[in-house]
């Protein structure tokens, strides 16, 4: 079974959100982690929150509808539309909180978080092991619009949607 090791880094520089993370395992199998729902349902999401993907249209024009329930049953919904994806190398997609129909809302803990923030994300493997960097930035924001709210976001768990071969 691939690990996610501890290596996270997250940093906040002029608007922009960057977090890394390294994973014990290639980059197919990192890559195919965000691609299939099954997986991303098993890892991703906020800490000690659970995930259920709604809808997964992996595509550029695609769209991933999720939810995520706290641990106090409070729920809130994000989407992700895609805009590049180009395997297994880069994922490029406007970020948002959702209505449960996908309809784009202010996010329920921030006010100031920007409505829609542009995320790269981008896959390199070393020696074995999968970095994972996002780098986000307010899309079509105001100056009212903050990206602050840094690290909640990424892996819940040890990753076990990376088990099993590619």
């Amino acid at each position: 079974m691939a690990e996610m090791e501890n290596d996270s880094v997250t940093e906040i520089k002029s608007g922009e959100l960057i977090i890394s993370r390294v994973f014990d395992a290639p980059r197919e199998l990192v890559f195919k982690a965000y691609a299939e729902s099954e997986r991303l349902e098993r890892w991703w999401g906020a800490k000690d929150f659970k995930t259920r993907v709604e809808k997964l249209d992996f595509r550029p024009g695609g769209v991933f509808l999720y939810s995520m329930r706290s641990p106090d049953s409070r729920q809130m919904w994000g989407k992700f539309v895609y805009s590049e994806i180009v395997a297994p190398e880069r994922i490029v997609f406007i970020n948002s909180f959702a209505d449960e129909d996908g309809n784009t809302i202010r996010a329920p803990f921030s006010p100031p978080w920007p409505l829609e923030v542009l995320s790269v994300m981008t896959f390199a493997e070393h020696e074995g092991k999968t970095t994972i960097t996002v780098q986000s930035v307010p899309f079509n924001a105001t100056e009212k619009d903050n990206i602050g709210a840094a690290d909640q976001t990424s892996t819940t768990a040890e990753a076990p949607a990376l088990e099993g071969s590619i």
